[in-house]
């Protein structure tokens, strides 16, 4: 078994163990995160689907990110990921979501480098956990390093969150 595999496996069973769920948001993955999650047996237990938002417009019209900050930061930017989280959250009725916007290649964005990725998760209560990358490599590498980041970071939040809301 892969380690992606492995990962999303895990993730899954924290979902499924504490009764919540998962949606994704993705712009530079385009899926990618949503299929890595849903590779699983039972995957349906746990991941309620997600948004593929390339275009930055429908990061506004679908998930309200906010215009101004779109047109003021662009579209590859730590709050933009944020918006994306916790609209998709909104959007699904979701218990957290999980978001990746930024550039895989081969020519910048925004005036942002070729592996610039910023991921969010947010979460209940409307707590937002960030990571911010900067990756090397091919265009589908970058891709691919950023599903996996993606999912150790929903990992990482589900692990410290355990037991939080409990009695």
């Amino acid at each position: 078994m892969s380690h992606r595999l492995l990962a999303a496996t895990h993730v899954l069973s924290l979902l499924v163990r504490k009764g919540e769920t998962v949606a994704v948001a993705e712009s530079l993955t385009a899926g990618l995160i949503a299929a890595a999650l849903t590779g699983p047996a039972g995957a349906s237990a746990a991941f309620v689907g997600g948004v593929v938002s390339y275009a930055t417009e429908l990061k506004e019209r679908l998930l309200g990110v906010p215009a101004e900050l779109l047109e003021r930061e662009g579209a590859v930017h730590p709050q933009v990921a944020a918006a994306m989280a916790s609209g998709v959250r909104r959007l699904t009725g979701s218990t957290y979501g999980l978001a990746a916007t930024g550039v895989a290649g081969p020519d910048p964005q925004d005036g942002k480098p070729v592996g610039t990725v910023h991921l969010a998760v947010s979460g209940p209560d409307g707590r937002v956990w960030h990571r911010d990358l900067r990756l090397d490599g091919s265009r589908e590498e970058i891709r691919q390093s950023t599903v996996n980041e993606a999912v150790d970071l929903l990992q990482g939040v589900l692990e410290a969150n355990l037991g939080e809301h409990s009695g």
